[in-house]
């Protein structure tokens, strides 16, 4: 069974150019301002509160982090000048560069640094490594501060660098102070742009003053690397959740820049000359099933392994992409076409679908019949179709499912509600991630067994746990392939979640736009307009 999107959005193409009214903006004509829709909604703003990809890219603008990953995964200096290390590793000392300012003019100290990573280690994957081996961080003066640690953690410049959720950023010691599981309220920020919450309107827009105190690194800008400069005194954007309205309005010149086209749309857009499409990033995206580990039935191992037999990946990139050359079967949690690409153990998500066994399987696992909960944001098309294939799915096999609509914000409130699922909790739920994060486990929280991730269902399984954590003590790539061969196996065996596949996603924009580059965020740094 195929699902396609096409019947989605209630038109065709040639009836989206005759009918579908421009909506009513004043035209993005200022070499100075950019208009951009974004992928979802910004309903919240804190960065190490939520996986939402949304909100990791509003973030990227408003502060400023360490260090930066570049193209080639590697970190950089960013706020730091640099660093030294003693020779058995357990010692690291972070200088921060002079004239650093927040967005209310006051200086940023090496106290604002510590009190950040201390905020941050609580929720982030890799934070939470960095907290289990951490001995004590201190300030050593205004410009440098300590981490003394129980045991080498050789990826401790990567944590800090990462782009992918949840990101350490720089915040002033007064609001990282805010208790990690609190959301902040005031947004100060270190970053090129102000976040102008005056004008901040959720399920409308979001908007972004440039900061004139803002001193970039000297050198070109490499993804998060290298001088963040901004070519723009204003940054809009403009939610819209219909995707005619959104194409109409790039083609009438009214919004510049448009993050994630829906594909449907591709050909037409691509028939306008002044309006440019590319793949935005060619890591691309992973789809995720996320099962609720916590409550029954898929506490149970048994029925986590039925939906496996289940789920047929074709059905899932029909739906999210219409195209088979934007995506790829995807029996592993880790990207493809990467150097430590591994299948092993992924046979259960080959092949002909086995609802027999499944269901088998399903009835082992004491499941009778109960309603599982999928909460589903029609608001984002990739998840609302992933959403849409899982119910019928589901259906098809003789599973009761109750598919809630709403919105993606509601969405991410309910999937971290660790109640029962009949009382305002969930059973199953879809997202997906950057590809950028399933390279290797350093950071891929969709992989983490801890227990503490709500991206992964709360997954708890000590053995995995355990070989992840050895592989983040290897340097030698041979032994590192082998390490994430076994990963890949085990997490498919326990089932932390289920891939429905890899994708890429275009992006599309006006053509006096120049500067847009590919990679796994919106780079605005280094985008012009004239």
């Amino acid at each position: 069974m195929n699902i396609t999107r096409r019947t989605a959005l209630g038109l065709t193409l040639g009836g989206l150019a005759g009918t579908v009214a421009a909506p009513r903006l004043s035209l993005a004509q200022s070499d100075r301002v950019l208009r951009f829709v974004p992928q979802a909604d910004l309903t919240n703003f804190d960065p190490v509160m939520t996986t939402q990809q949304v909100v990791r890219n509003a973030s990227l603008l408003v502060w400023d982090q360490l260090y930066g990953i570049d193209s080639k995964f590697e970190p950089q200096p960013q706020m730091a000048e640099g660093h030294e290390v003693s020779s058995d590793g357990l010692t690291w000392t972070i200088r921060l560069r002079p004239g650093l300012k927040f967005h209310d003019g006051e200086p940023v100290l090496a106290k604002d640094a510590v009190a950040s990573i201390k905020r941050w280690m609580p929720r982030d994957v890799m934070g939470m490594r960095l907290r289990a081996v951490l001995n004590e961080i201190s300030t050593v003066d205004d410009r440098n501060f300590r981490i003394q640690l129980k045991q080498p953690f050789p990826k401790l410049l990567f944590a800090f660098a990462k782009s992918t959720t949840l990101l350490l950023c720089i915040m002033p010691e007064r609001i990282a102070s805010t208790d990690s599981f609190k959301a902040i309220t005031e947004y100060v920020g270190s970053g090129p742009m102000v976040f102008k919450r005056d004008e901040w309107v959720a399920g409308a827009r979001a908007v972004f003053q440039r900061f004139d105190g803002y001193a970039p690194r000297d050198g070109a800008n490499d993804w998060l690397a290298g001088g963040k400069r901004m070519n723009f005194d204003r940054i809009e954007w403009v939610t819209m959740s219909d995707a005619g309205t959104a194409a109409a309005a790039l083609q009438a010149g009214e919004i510049d820049w448009w993050e994630q086209p829906v594909n449907d749309l591709v050909p037409l857009l691509k028939r306008n000359r002044q309006i440019k499409i590319d793949v935005a990033d060619p890591l691309g995206n992973v789809g995720l099933l996320k099962l609720n580990h916590l409550h029954a039935p898929f506490n149970d191992a048994r029925a986590r392994q039925a939906l496996q037999l289940l789920v047929n990946q074709e059905d899932y990139m029909q739906a999210v992409t219409g195209d088979d050359s934007l995506w790829k079967r995807m029996p592993s949690f880790f990207t493809p076409g990467t150097p430590f690409y591994t299948e092993m153990g992924g046979e259960r998500l080959k092949g002909p679908r086995r609802v027999d066994e499944a269901k088998k399987l399903l009835e082992a696992a004491g499941y009778k019949g109960e309603t599982i909960i999928l909460p589903v944001a029609t608001d984002v098309p990739h998840v609302k179709n992933q959403g849409e294939v899982t119910a019928d799915m589901l259906r098809r096999a003789g599973v009761n499912v109750d598919m809630l609509a709403m919105d993606w914000g509601t969405q991410s409130t309910r999937t971290i509600n660790k109640g029962a699922p009949t009382q305002g909790g969930w059973h199953l739920s879809h997202t997906w991630v950057a590809g950028a994060e399933c390279v290797t486990p350093a950071g891929h929280k969709a992989l983490d067994a801890g227990g503490g991730s709500s991206l992964s269902g709360w997954a708890k399984s000590d053995e995995v746990q355990g070989a992840i954590s050895e592989w983040f003590t290897l340097t030698d790539a041979t032994a590192a392939k082998a390490s994430m061969d076994k990963i890949n196996k085990m997490s498919m065996d326990f089932v932390t979640v289920i891939p429905t596949g890899f994708f890429v996603g275009n992006t599309a924009w006006r053509s006096n736009v120049s500067g847009i580059a590919k990679s796994p965020y919106p780079q605005f740094w280094g985008v012009s307009k004239g």
